[in-house]
């Protein structure tokens, strides 16, 4: 039976447009007959993805360039542009039976390789220069219209390298249909967030002044009109435990880490677009983790009904609706299949149905990863 850890956050943002749509206004949702502003979950995976690289040291890239970079990597060494290029193109070719397509160094499919992976490429590439540069020359001496060139590299090896994995695609998971066995299931799932009420984008008109402009001339050198949102904003994400642990080959003591640091990015992570001119810097009001059986449980439709601040704002209700929600869920399914729960946030007092209060995040969290990886015998 699958075991979920569930994370739950209420985070006011201030005025920001955290993630916009293709007219640059903040994204929106329709929710409970209100509208909401709202994070896509891609946009906020993004600053996950890269706060848990960072923690780790272990970077991976999602690019079509791998190629390039090969090609990139082979001229920093000495090697001739066109025998670069021809290597950078027989990795595409040499990845798979039927390889992958590549034009202009490009492949056609997105790759989701670690960084670690180029010059490894490029060290293949090296070991069988000599391949390289009889099939370069074959293919130099072909008529015009021939079929392209055959892969001469070793293709076990391009596909272990391309398939390669980091900590960011245990977790997230990869799409590669192309490469046979470079598909890994997700062991995350990621809710876009949305604000706990109903929100209108207020527009901020703005000039940029001209430095150098002539004292006799007046006026701006640029007019623009951007616009912004604030609220309360519900986030939510699952881990299905043994997911992870499956991805990492069983490695108990590397899931216990790596979960430990995705829980500490998802809560600590912000979208970065337009913080030079917001700086929307806030840490969450409220975690809530519980580890479940069976299934993970969203506590989105405490929101359903907007909140309603006045005087006291948006923060307290939206954690009391939180609080009364979660309650109802212990009522309907009895408790059944939660295993642990807790919550830590600005509140001096404990959180009704949100399990034991902690200090800090980090004492939360702690105590959470130890409830998702304990032994289903002392659950």
């Amino acid at each position: 039976m699958a075991r979920y850890l569930d994370l739950h956050v209420l985070q006011s943002i201030p005025f920001a447009n955290l993630n916009r749509d293709e007219l640059g206004i903040p994204k929106t949702v329709r929710y409970g007959d209100a509208d909401r502003t709202r994070a896509s979950s891609q946009a906020w995976k993004r600053e996950i993805r890269h706060e848990v690289e960072e923690q780790l040291g272990e970077y991976a890239k999602r690019t079509r360039l791998v190629p390039a970079k090969v090609t990139e990597a082979l001229t920093a060494e000495g090697w001739p542009q066109e025998l670069a290029a021809f290597a950078g193109e027989q990795v595409a070719r040499s990845a798979s039976k039927e390889g992958l397509k590549v034009e202009d160094g490009q492949t056609a499919v997105l790759l989701y390789v670690p960084q670690a992976a180029i010059s490894e490429l490029a060290a293949v590439c090296r070991d069988h220069r000599e391949a390289l540069e009889t099939a370069l020359e074959a293919a130099g001496k072909a008529k015009q219209g021939k079929k392209k060139p055959d892969a001469v590299l070793p293709a076990a090896r391009i596909a272990e390298l391309l398939k390669g994995r980091t900590a960011s695609i245990d977790l997230f998971g990869r799409m590669l249909a192309e490469l046979p066995g470079g598909k890994v299931d997700g062991a995350v799932q990621v809710a876009h967030a949305f604000t706990t009420s109903g929100t209108d984008p207020q527009p901020d008109f703005f000039t940029a002044v001209d430095d150098w402009l002539p004292e006799e001339q007046t006026g701006s050198g640029h007019m623009q009109t951007a616009e912004y949102s604030a609220g309360t904003f519900y986030r939510f994400a699952t881990v299905n435990v043994e997911d992870l642990l499956a991805n990492l080959d069983g490695d108990l003591e590397r899931g216990r880490h790596l979960l430990g640091v995705f829980v500490e990015a998802f809560v600590m992570s912000l979208p970065q677009a337009k913080k030079n001119s917001t700086a929307p810097h806030t840490i969450p009001d409220l975690l809530y983790g519980a580890v479940r059986s069976r299934r993970p449980i969203s506590l989105a439709p405490a929101f359903e009904k907007p909140v309603r601040g006045g005087a006291q704002g948006l923060g307290a209700p939206s954690r009391q609706a939180l609080s009364a929600y979660a309650g109802d869920v212990e009522r309907l399914t009895a408790g059944k299949r939660r295993l642990a729960h807790g919550h830590a946030g600005v509140d001096a007092e404990e959180l009704a149905n949100l399990g034991p209060r902690h200090d800090s995040f980090p004492d939360l969290i702690d105590a959470l990863v130890d409830a998702a990886l304990m032994p289903r015998d002392a659950a």
